[in-house]
């Protein structure tokens, strides 16, 4: 039966190794829009970059909501969603600094900073979002 994972669980799940988030966000029509994601969790936040005129990123400039689904697919299946509303930014230096350290999770720190200058540039956004929800299940197949 599933459980309830605490808020110390959910918060070491989502930012064990290097799964992916896949981003919901709100289309102009109002409809969903899924994309998989890196990203990295600090304090009570989300951290991900993404391009100015991606799909994501002009969703996200124009209604910010979104939700992350983060999970293992493997039994006994655990899983974390997020809920808030993304704040972005397009300030170089603090860009190209969390491309930097998004890379290192997803690629390994002796690549860091090449992603860091391939993805802190302009046409780049760093988006941040206050969790404001969070339903965090594990051993669903218990």
């Amino acid at each position: 039966m599933a459980q309830k994972m605490t808020d110390e669980e959910w918060r070491a799940f989502v930012s064990d190794g290097t799964r992916t988030g896949k981003l919901s966000t709100v289309r102009a029509d109002g409809s969903p829009h899924v994309a998989p994601i890196w990203f990295l969790l600090e304090g009570d936040d989300l951290v991900f970059n993404t391009g100015k005129d991606t799909v994501k990123g002009r969703n996200l400039a124009r209604d910010g909501r979104i939700a992350l689904c983060v999970d293992d697919d493997r039994p006994p299946f655990d899983f974390v969603v997020l809920q808030g509303r993304a704040r972005i930014s397009e300030d170089l230096g603090e860009l190209r600094h969390w491309a930097a350290r998004i890379a290192a999770r997803y690629m390994g720190e002796e690549r860091a900073e090449e992603f860091g200058a391939r993805n802190g540039v302009p046409g780049e956004l760093l988006v941040r979002v206050t969790v404001d929800k969070v339903l965090a299940q594990k051993s669903v197949a218990d």
